[in-house]
């Protein structure tokens, strides 16, 4: 028992518990509870084949019960970092209790999940084998440990939470931690290491879902789990570690980038991961617009759509009015400048206004490209884009003498279409992260940064805004045209279809935006998160997409609730949100109120 419990074994409310168990009791019973679930899942769960994953073997874990066995298991890991042992405790420095209630939550929600699954795709509760119901039952039995341990967090007591859900609510919270302790230098780069390996492990295996079932019970967990490793403190001692290591951990981020194509067994799998390289790079340009310059552009995906056509009359498509053939590089130049220019053109007579009446012109121009590529059709304007129908049959890239549409063997490993373009794709968006990082941290970008927090004190310290903001918007325009030229032999068509404001199959303008908020504005790995998020979802859940945009706004109701600086924020916008740097109001008269009158 550690030093908090000991303190707390006598009051179970003072200590932040939501439910009223002594210290050491709800640690066992959590451990049983962690333990019996982890047990569970080598038991039959159905008696059918039909249900997918085959949960009918005896001793083999399989499907929805392999994320019940991973959540018990990481209950069980944090349990025992808690206890006090030596090799483990470097994975909790902000406490073990809160992240071991949501992982104990997670696995509970996934279990029960799938129990809710076979009764409703097989109909009824007599499908469901013994081993089913122990599953739920230890499950259960683990989330009530959990629940029972104290807070990592001491409570006020002068301010004790009012309700069964504030207790929850104050329960999840952990201290901050303090900085890691030195390890050796081998030590912190095999963390890094395999932190990335593991990122790339779970990122593969959401992809490689071939069910519905599978990639919802995989939803639910991750989305435990990763608070789960934030609460815990793991998530701060990492990024001490790779901004302590950052040649390191930008090499062991490509690597595990590059490595993904080589895990997919199936091309269709690797064009997923294709086009959320896309639509993440994309996030990325927009990024250095909103996140960075403060501007809000709904229009951005005419960028994307600028690059793409340019590249598909420029490549050789047999329907191009132009009818030249450029190679791979001259093309990535010429739709990089020809989206330069149009956000120039654009930006120039509109930058000058702010706020909404910013946000409803480049509304507008992204309207206009639309319906403006869609009449370029030979009868209503000149034949340029072949109207609605667009640009088909663009051929396949060749990269000194490499066809990307072919399969060639790599490392010993076959590399169909798909997992080509993602090589490519990968080399786009590290040049790109390189511009907005350089951007970020250079002069100008801490002038981008003062004009989103106030233009007006901006200007006053003799920043020329209007010229900065525009730089801002070309960067970004030029961005999504490179990204663009890739799009276009990617998808092998472009039509004008593929730019609304708001379509069921992204990159567009409104999901573009949502994957920088989701993420986090101003950041790097935020939009490549949010972007990957926004994608995969509707890719791997098919049944969603007719109701995707009630879902999309719930989601986004419920972030700005509870996360509004996104899945990764940096320092400022943690402060704006959540902590608004003012002294506590004194509880006592301190006579001071009576010298000023009030």
């Amino acid at each position: 028992m550690n030093t908090l419990e000991k303190n707390t074994a006598s009051e179970a409310a003072p200590a932040g518990g939501v439910l009223p168990l002594a210290p050491g009791r709800a640690r066992l019973i959590a451990y049983a509870g962690a333990a019996g679930t982890f047990i569970s899942t080598f038991l039959s769960w159905t008696y059918t084949e039909e249900f997918p994953g085959n949960l009918t073997v005896y001793g083999y874990p399989g499907g929805l019960q392999l994320l019940t066995l991973t959540g018990a298991l990481l209950t069980l890991l944090f349990l025992l970092s808690g206890s006090g042992l030596r090799g483990l405790r470097w994975l909790t420095p902000g406490g073990p209790n809160s992240a071991v209630r949501l992982l104990a939550l997670g696995t509970l929600g996934v279990t029960g999940y799938t129990i809710g699954a076979i009764v409703k795709n097989l109909g009824g509760l007599v499908n469901v084998d013994p081993g089913g119901y122990i599953a739920v039952a230890m499950a259960l039995i683990a989330a009530l440990g959990a629940l029972g341990l104290p807070a990592d967090v001491p409570v006020d007591p002068e301010r004790p939470p009012a309700n069964a859900w504030a207790r929850l609510v104050h329960s999840l919270k952990a201290p901050v931690p303090g900085r890691v302790r030195d390890l050796p230098g081998w030590v912190e780069i095999v963390i890094i290491s395999a932190a990335f390996a593991l990122g790339l492990y779970v990122f593969t295996f959401g992809i490689d879902t071939d069910y519905a079932e599978l990639f919802i019970g995989y939803m639910v967990l991750v989305s435990f789990a990763f608070p789960a490793v934030g609460r815990a403190g793991l998530t701060r001692q990492l990024g001490q570690l790779t901004a302590k290591h950052r040649n390191v951990t930008v090499t062991a981020a490509f690597v595990a980038a590059f490595a993904f194509p080589f895990t997919q067994s199936n091309d269709a799998y690797a064009s997923i991961g294709t086009n959320i390289l896309i639509f993440a790079t994309v996030a990325l340009g927009l990024n250095v617009v909103v996140g960075l310059a403060g501007l809000l552009d709904l229009g951005y995906v005419a960028f994307l759509g600028v690059g793409a056509y340019t590249a598909a009359l420029v490549s050789g498509a047999p329907t191009s009015s132009i009818g030249v053939t450029f190679p791979f590089w001259a093309a990535v130049l010429t739709g990089a400048a020809a989206s330069l220019v149009f956000g120039v053109l654009i930006g120039a007579p509109t930058l000058r206004l702010r706020g909404d009446y910013l946000a409803i012109v480049t509304l507008g121009f992204g309207e206009i490209f639309r319906i403006g590529v869609q009449n370029l059709d030979g009868d209503s304007g000149p034949d340029v884009t072949n109207g609605p129908n667009g640009i088909p049959n663009i051929p396949e890239l060749e990269i000194f003498g490499f066809n990307l549409g072919e399969e060639h063997t790599i490392l010993g490993q076959e590399l169909g279409r798909f997992s080509n373009y993602f090589l490519l794709m990968l080399l786009f968006t590290v040049v790109i992260v390189m511009i907005f990082r350089r951007a970020d941290q250079s002069r100008i970008g801490r002038a981008w940064v003062a004009i989103r927090e106030d233009e007006t004190a901006a200007r006053a310290m003799g920043i020329n805004a209007f010229r900065l903001k525009l730089l801002a918007f070309a960067l970004g325009a030029t961005l999504a045209g490179m990204a663009g030229t890739v799009q276009a032999h990617v998808t092998y068509t472009v039509t004008p279809t593929q730019y609304k404001f708001v379509e069921a199959v992204p990159p567009n303008s409104a999901f573009l935006l949502a994957a920088v908020i989701l993420g986090g504005m101003g950041t790097v790995s935020g939009p490549l998160i949010g972007a990957s998020l926004l994608y995969l979802i509707p890719a791997k859940l098919q049944f969603v997409q007719e109701y995707q945009l009630l879902l999309f706004g719930v989601a986004l109701v419920l972030l700005m609730r509870f996360r509004p600086e996104g899945l990764i924020a940096d320092r400022r916008k943690q402060l704006e949100f959540h902590d608004t740097g003012q002294l506590d109001v004194p509880k006592e008269d301190t006579g001071l109120s009576k010298k000023v009158g009030v």
